[in-house]
């Protein structure tokens, strides 16, 4: 079938749900519908909206924020050989982004190591920070993004769940309507995209690929007024880029997410059709139900259509 290729697509394997529920992380995991981990419904589900492949990651309910060291790196290891397994009986259905335990990075990169290479492992899978801290910028995970660079393995992005990781702190984001997600999750990535930037992150990594979600959150939306402070003086780290602001927008792909066709065409006018893949959330609580309408609604040149669809995916995650 030539469906399509869902680079966002969550899952959680039973033996991770066990033994998250053994060390007392119940609460943590929420709510998980049956998809995230029967995979037998979960292909008849896909064949029925043509989608061909999905990239198995955890949820933005991952562990890392609550586990041990020593339990988050049992976690890895058990959702990180689910994953293998999962390719190894359906190798066009499934691949994945590796679960890693971040808050070490001595053990994030014993982690990535392991599973390098081994049947279905395409990318990696981060949060964007942990309580705030933007841990992936710390020089001690310099060698780790060296690593995903030499393996071509594409760094993907997800906010973390959970008050102590709400953007801009509980007191601003807590409560019942959800803005933690709907606003604190796109503001996660705006920030991570433009610490990217202006770290010189991209720069060092010239070859370094990352996949922002959500439509790449707020961050193709005001990009110009973050450009237009580099050019106003503002930005101490303007004299060190090494290319025009704008140029680094290209060095993201972005799924499509954006909900409504008009966000999701401003986005594609803007870093180009090469540079989005179909992303859908499932099956968490933003998720949608049909992945492909959203761009089909668009009425693109085939061309950008057949990219967007498969053709950018299967290049990014080297399929």
């Amino acid at each position: 079938m030539n469906g399509s290729i869902d680079a966002h697509a969550h899952w959680a394997p039973k033996a991770y749900v066990d033994y998250a529920h053994k060390i007392g992380g119940s609460v943590s995991l929420g709510p998980i519908n049956p998809l995230m981990s029967d995979l037998e419904a979960r292909i008849k589900w896909m064949d029925s909206r043509n989608i061909k492949t999905h990239v198995l990651t955890l949820s933005g309910s991952m562990p890392w924020q609550w586990a041990s060291q020593d339990h988050a790196n049992q976690l890895a290891r058990i959702v990180n050989d689910a994953a293998i397994e999962s390719h190894k009986a359906h190798p066009d259905r499934f691949v994945a982004g590796a679960a890693i335990p971040m808050r070490d990075p001595n053990a994030a990169l014993r982690e990535l190591d392991r599973v390098s290479g081994a049947p279905g492992m395409k990318a990696v899978h981060l949060p964007n920070s942990v309580e705030g801290i933007d841990y992936i910028f710390e020089p001690a995970y310099r060698p780790f993004l060296a690593r995903c660079e030499s393996l071509g393995y594409p760094l993907l992005f997800h906010p973390l769940d959970g008050v102590a990781n709400h953007y801009g702190g509980p007191e601003r984001l807590a409560g019942p309507d959800f803005i933690n997600n709907t606003l604190g999750f796109p503001f996660e990535t705006a920030t991570t995209a433009t610490k990217f930037v202006f770290s010189g992150v991209l720069d060092q990594f010239p070859d370094l690929k990352i996949l922002l979600p959500h439509a790449g959150g707020c961050f193709p939306y005001i990009a110009g007024r973050i450009e237009h402070s580099v050019k106003k003086g503002a930005v101490a780290a303007a004299t060190t880029l090494k290319q025009p602001f704008r140029d680094y927008l290209r060095r993201f792909h972005y799924d499509t997410l954006a909900y409504y066709p008009e966000t999701l065409r401003f986005m594609i006018d803007l870093v180009g059709a090469d540079r989005v893949v179909i992303g859908t959330d499932n099956y968490a609580k933003m998720d949608v139900d049909d992945p492909n309408a959203l761009v089909k609604s668009l009425n693109l040149p085939a061309s950008d259509l057949e990219l967007i669809l498969h053709t950018n995916a299967k290049k990014l995650l080297s399929l």
